[in-house]
């Protein structure tokens, strides 16, 4: 286990800017990670929990987005049981030289899986750790990842311990950052004094707010960048969502307290008000939730799970839309912090997150 000795400060304000900005530069993931496009593309959806995804249209996309400027590519080894791995190694053997070399892979690990898909718990043990990323290497067809996080805390392993796997081979070569996923603010500082930490992924959208307690501003005391996913609320808030759709088998939205009865209805209504700001502006729906994600601060980057070009085109055009003061105040007043009806996951999934404890 490697110490970090060094303390990380932070680089942006406590509090957001009141506007985003049209210009596409960098975003620094911390003060020790990677300058990425703004808008990072999340490829689960191509592989798992959302139903069948067309692989030919998932690879355009990836290559749509990485012609784009987009360069963080986010995933995980089980999602599609490392299908999504293979997606994405395959999306970037045929990608032009220079698109290839541009493109950051972001990868969680930990998450144990049944031959039926379930899920049984983590694993975040420094062997386990050194076994996860040997298989991540492979699929991928690469020799380092760019950010390596587990996906959850094990709560049988000190987080130190798992972070300070990362950390040797962060020296090994085979890791260039260190990540982490839904975590408390506790255990960030705890991690953040083993070696440094580039970015906590973690959840953060106009319903799905509550990082802005503790969370963040500890990352923003810490240096730690985040990578926001969600941000579209798993399309709930995207203004393509009906209360008449039919999900297809095995859609995660299926058992997702937010899509269940009144609860859907209670947010489909907060999203016909945010409608009217968006038409108010001349942007999408999908658009302006982006956009309000955007302008929290320049340390944050969304995270985008766009399955088609069409849909990609649409998100990354969030970068065009300025919000002024009044137009926070009325996304805000259309969308109130704590009004989603619903918990983001089902209860049993929920007792996995250190962040909500």
């Amino acid at each position: 286990m490697t110490t970090n000795e060094n303390s990380q400060t932070p680089t942006t304000p406590t509090t957001p800017p009141t506007s985003t900005s049209t210009a596409p530069s960098r975003r620094a993931l911390g003060t020790t990670g990677p300058a990425v496009f703004p808008v990072g593309l999340g490829c689960m959806g191509m592989s798992a929990l959302y139903g069948e995804a067309d692989r030919a249209e998932s690879i355009a996309t990836i290559h749509a987005a990485l012609d784009a400027g987009v360069t963080l590519l986010d995933t995980g080894d089980f999602y599609g049981m490392g299908h999504n791995e293979l997606l994405i190694g395959e999306a970037l053997r045929s990608a032009p030289a220079a698109a290839r070399e541009q493109a950051l892979t972001s990868v969680k690990f930990g998450a144990l899986r049944t031959v039926e898909g379930g899920f049984t718990g983590y694993d975040g043990r420094p062997a386990a750790v050194k076994n996860f990323l040997a298989y991540s290497l492979q699929r991928l067809g690469r020799d380092h990842i760019d950010i390596y996080r587990i996906a959850r805390v094990d709560p049988d392993v000190p987080i130190e311990e798992t972070v300070g796997a990362i950390a040797e081979a962060v020296q090994a070569g085979h890791v260039r950052h260190i990540g982490l996923s839904e975590v408390g603010a506790d255990t960030l500082r705890r991690a953040a004094a083993v070696a440094p930490i580039s970015d906590l992924q973690i959840e953060y959208s106009l319903i799905s707010r509550g990082i802005e307690e503790e969370i963040l501003p500890t990352a923003r005391e810490l240096g730690i960048g985040v990578t926001a996913y969600g941000v579209l609320s798993r399309g709930l808030i995207s203004g393509h969502f009906s209360r008449d759709r039919a999900l297809a088998p095995g859609d995660f939205r299926g058992m997702s307290p937010r899509f269940q009865g009144d609860n859907l209805d209670r947010n489909l209504d907060l999203v016909d008000a945010l409608r009217k700001v968006a038409d108010g502006k001349g942007v999408s729906v999908a658009q302006a939730a982006i956009a309000w994600v955007l302008s929290r601060g320049e340390d944050i980057v969304p995270l985008v799970g766009a399955r088609r070009r069409d849909r990609l085109s649409e998100a990354l055009g969030a970068m065009e839309v300025r919000l002024s003061a009044a137009d926070l105040a009325a996304i805000e007043e259309a969308v109130p912090a704590g009004s989603a009806a619903g918990d983001r996951y089902p209860a049993e999934q929920m007792a996995h997150l250190d962040s909500e404890r």
